[in-house]
């Protein structure tokens, strides 16, 4: 599959496949003061709130910070910078009992734009999706159809989310997407009043 290839393209919403992104997870006791700060210089972000995401722009470059658990979160960079946040945060941390790992190779990244993209999602994924409720910079980590992922929607734009999930179910995601945004199957969950 191409790098960025646009997989869907209809009114109101754009369904975008990315396999060049960097993604490395840290499993690590987040209220430790050293962790937040090594986070933050690497990525220039702060430790995000719980269901969140942070963005900033730190040693590694501009990076985005997703909560994903208690004690985990996942830091989405340039491919190119993943194995360099990586080495970061094990110096930052040596010492303290963590995990960093680059997981770029084993997740894909699928974007969709425009103001249609709740209701493609809220098609198979158990998560409330009204904007009042699921805002710019809510996340979550939860099933779409019959597969695990994570998405959030964009801190600075809630008309963008992006969904990650493992490589090996992909193709599945690709295809549920394209499936739900078929313009005939909108529900108008979502319209305005």
């Amino acid at each position: 599959m191409a790098e960025d290839a646009v997989l869907s393209e209809t009114e109101g919403l754009t369904v975008r496949r990315e396999d060049a992104v960097g993604m490395v997870t840290l499993k690590a006791d987040l209220s430790v003061a050293p962790v937040a700060a090594a986070i933050e210089a690497a990525t220039g972000a702060p430790i995000p709130a719980r269901l969140r995401a942070s963005v900033g722009e730190g040693d590694a470059g501009p990076a985005t910070v997703v909560w994903m658990a208690p004690d985990e979160v996942l830091i989405v960079s340039a491919p190119e910078a993943a194995g360099g946040v990586v080495e970061m945060l094990e110096t930052r941390l040596a010492g303290n009992h963590v995990l960093a790992l680059d997981m770029s190779s084993a997740r894909a990244v699928f974007w969709l734009e425009g103001p249609r993209w709740r209701e493609v999602i809220a098609k198979g994924a158990p998560v409330d999706l009204r904007p009042a409720a699921f805002g710019a910079g809510t996340a979550r980590r939860t099933h779409l159809g019959q597969v695990a992922v994570g998405f959030w929607a964009d801190p600075a734009d809630a008309n963008r989310v992006t969904l990650v999930c493992f490589r090996s179910v992909a193709d599945y995601v690709a295809a549920w997407l394209i499936e739900a945004a078929r313009p005939e199957g909108a529900v108008g969950l979502f319209a305005e009043a």
